[in-house]
């Protein structure tokens, strides 16, 4: 298959922008998925696709967290049981069907976390000192990462928001600690689809690839910025960062 160098070149930089995205709040994948279909490629085969990217562009991510040591390692077991049992659910059903069903879930999702953040800010962003809950001893959040990871599995775009809830919200990480995890939990039920896609089929390594590139510079250049700044600056960037993928998810 031959595929328009200007479109790999746009795909690059979206992928630039999307792990910026992605590694401090959620759907940078709205911008991705639009431009691999633009190549030529199938719904199902995009989403395959876009999870090479997704794959490494994680990888960077954690151990940027984990460098500057914002990554709490002993909760990654606990955590990420949830997570996988809904990736290998999700990421078997998105083999068969298509992604689109899901796309009000995503607007509804990005929606409800921009009213949050506005109406009750303490809950994405708890106070400095706020302990940590543990995953295990907390039922609504095991399930939402349950959720998260049926999300994820199925169509990546916006699940960084539905793992923010579950972090953030539901066991209380401040928001750096949360997307630290929340590169974990991505990393993880992105790796089991993406092997089930490998199996269907569903995945194109060149435009793959061309996008890791993206992603993965803008996440180095994110996490750089996430472990320096202010956790109420991280909230507004989050904030905005909901609206714009919103309107991806609208326009797209």
């Amino acid at each position: 298959m031959t595929y328009d160098l200007t479109l790999l070149l746009v795909l690059a930089a979206m992928g630039v922008l999307a792990g910026g995205i992605n590694t401090i709040a959620g759907g940078g994948s709205n911008l991705t998925l639009p431009v691999l279909m633009l190549l030529g490629l199938p719904a199902d085969v995009a989403n395959g696709t876009n999870r090479v990217a997704v794959a490494l562009q994680c990888m960077v991510g954690v151990r940027g967290f984990r460098k500057h040591d914002r990554l709490d390692t002993p909760a990654i077991i606990p955590i990420l049981i949830p997570s996988l049992l809904g990736g290998v659910l999700g990421a078997l059903v998105a083999a068969l069907l298509p992604p689109i069903a899901l796309k009000p879930i995503l607007l509804g999702t990005i929606l409800t976390m921009s009213v949050i953040i506005l109406l009750r800010p303490g809950f994405i962003a708890p106070p400095d000192g706020t302990p940590v809950k543990d995953v295990r001893e907390s039922k609504g959040a095991w399930w939402t990462l349950f959720l998260a990871g049926l999300y994820g599995g199925f169509v990546q775009a916006g699940v960084g928001f539905i793992l923010l809830a579950a972090l953030a919200g539901g066991l209380r990480y401040d928001l750096v600690r949360a997307n630290a995890m929340k590169m974990v939990c991505s990393l993880a039920f992105t790796l089991v689809a993406l092997v089930i896609f490998l199996y269907f089929d569903q995945v194109r390594w060149v435009p793959g690839l061309i996008l890791a590139v993206g992603n993965m510079l803008g996440t180095w250049v994110t996490v750089h910025f996430a472990v320096k700044a202010k956790q109420s600056t991280i909230k507004w960037f989050l904030f905005v960062m909901t609206l714009c993928s919103c309107v991806a998810a609208l326009v797209f």
